[in-house]
């Protein structure tokens, strides 16, 4: 039956899609091919997530091999959320891309471009299902060779510098991972993930498990942005095409995320993680000063995409604090900010992506009053701002509503304290953004141009479409929160 072959189908229907873009070449029907395969692919992954809520954990095994043997898709309602998150972010940014890729990359490289972007779909959905931790850095390699194509595909010259850059700094992280995995094959000779929770606490060379916990942790810690190991990326989200933009904002980092998740939650578990090797102490510090250092050089950002940029370490600072507690409610917290800030900064970047299409740039400073040019832009960045800001009835507020109580529940006052601080600085640059487009008039003599009008259709849906699902998580908070709460239950009772 097609219903037991889901799993493999994730994967393989991406992953064909892209040399169908190659061989075609036109760039519509390039883009058509991507549309339909990815949106095959969130139906799919809808239907996993029913399938795991419903019958529980599902383990496909490949080619009809058993694990440890054979290589194992693992499937849970973890995994499912990533998959669901991770598609259908990567489908509506599509939809948003057929316009402004016209604009941002040359004719004849289109079909390129949508060949990488289903690469890099396929590895990230790779890396969110497979049950192998060897496979695992297959994906992510397949996700970071694609995703180096599509930053280089940005028409400023400093994208391939962004492009170069991330490179190096994916291959220095990548290179971790793959040691660290290397090295839990040498303690254990296992490399499936279920295989590898049962022998780790039994396995001969504690050493090499010790030496794999530390690579692992810094090459996550790269992949994931966390601070002050984000180097690569304010410049990747600054100069690629915005479509990349807004499609690795709200899946990629959270990709990394969840295997920094699976690794030290699954495999390790938190009595090893957090228990005897103290993992919080390394990274509740460097996610609160990430959280706030980096709020606080958002405010003093002249780009949007920059600050935007620096946002999103800040953000990812909040979701590693909630990992630290290393609780269930903890969890559901770092869980639901994963879900809630993928759709708020894709949506974000999107109303930014429609600014620079019709005014050119994304300079700060000179958008004065562009609320009466652009209102349904600035109107949708207001929203999508207000949700990282955290304001009520906003999915922000869910998610720092739940870290603060989780916090509180754990002891930890001083972390929440600072959440709450942090979220000031937000208030400062989303709001000097705010007032410059809506309440500033022009500071020079010069005729404001005329003809400015919104961005096309095929731009301001997709963004609204993400607006709509933010405000309705935002206003009925249970729908993530219950289906985070499972997630965080099954990431705590280890492999089934």
């Amino acid at each position: 039956m097609i219903a037991d072959q889901l799993p493999a189908l994730q994967i393989v229907i991406p992953m064909l899609a892209a040399p169908l873009c190659v061989l075609v070449k036109r760039s519509n029907a390039c883009w058509a091919i991507a549309l339909v395969a990815n949106v095959l692919v969130v139906i799919n992954a809808f239907a996993l997530l029913h399938q795991v809520r419903t019958d529980g954990v599902i383990r496909y095994a490949l080619g009809g091999w058993a694990a440890p043997t054979g290589i194992e898709y693992y499937v849970d309602t973890m995994n499912a959320i990533m998959l669901l998150l991770v598609s259908f972010i990567s489908c509506v940014t599509l939809v948003f891309a057929y316009t402004s890729v016209k604009k941002t990359v040359v004719t004849g490289k289109h079909y390129l471009f949508y060949a990488a972007w289903m690469l890099c779909l396929t590895g990230l959905l790779g890396i969110s299902i497979t049950g192998d931790a060897f496979n695992v850095f297959v994906f992510l390699e397949i996700s970071s060779l694609a995703t180096y194509m599509l930053l280089a595909f940005g028409s400023d010259r400093r994208a391939l510098t962004a492009s170069f850059r991330y490179l190096i700094m994916g291959s220095v992280g990548a290179s971790f991972i793959l040691i660290g995995i290397g090295f839990l094959y040498a303690a254990t000779g296992a490399l499936n993930m279920v295989d590898l929770a049962q022998r780790i606490p039994d396995a001969e060379s504690q050493r090499a498990v010790l030496v794999a916990f530390s690579f692992l942790t810094i090459g996550l810690m790269i992949k994931a942005a966390v601070f002050p190991l984000h180097g690569w990326l304010a410049n990747a989200y600054q100069h690629a095409p915005i479509a990349v933009t807004a499609f690795l904002a709200g899946t990629a980092t959270k990709v990394s995320l969840y295997v920094l998740l699976r690794f030290f939650f699954s495999i390790f578990g938190p009595n090893y993680s957090f228990g005897a090797m103290l993992l919080n102490v390394v990274l509740l510090p460097a996610a609160i000063v990430g959280f706030l250092l980096l709020s606080l050089v958002a405010i003093f950002q002249t780009d949007l995409r920059r600050m935007l940029a620096y946002s999103s370490v800040a953000q990812i600072g909040y979701i590693v604090a909630a990992f630290c507690l290393a609780t269930q409610s903890g969890l559901t917290a770092g869980i639901v900010h994963i879900i809630n800030h993928g759709i708020i900064k894709t949506a974000l970047f999107m109303s930014v992506g429609c600014i620079i299409y019709r005014v050119g740039h994304a300079h700060i400073g000179s958008l004065d009053n562009l609320m009466k040019k652009m209102p349904l832009t600035v109107t949708a960045f207001i929203i999508s701002g207000l949700g990282l800001i955290g304001v009520p009835l906003t999915v922000g507020f869910i998610s720092k509503f739940s870290l603060i109580g989780a916090s509180l529940e754990r002891g930890w006052w001083m972390v929440g304290a600072l959440v709450l601080v942090s979220s000031l600085f937000a208030i400062v640059y989303v709001g000097r953004v705010v007032e410059i487009m809506v309440f500033r008039s022009s500071r020079t003599d010069t005729p404001e141009p005329t003809g400015m009008r919104e961005a096309p259709m095929s731009m301001l849906v997709p963004m609204y479409v993400l607006i709509g699902i933010s405000l309705w998580f935002g206003i009925s908070g249970s729908t993530t929160l219950s289906v985070a709460s499972e997630a965080a239950a099954a990431l705590l009772g280890g492999y089934q």
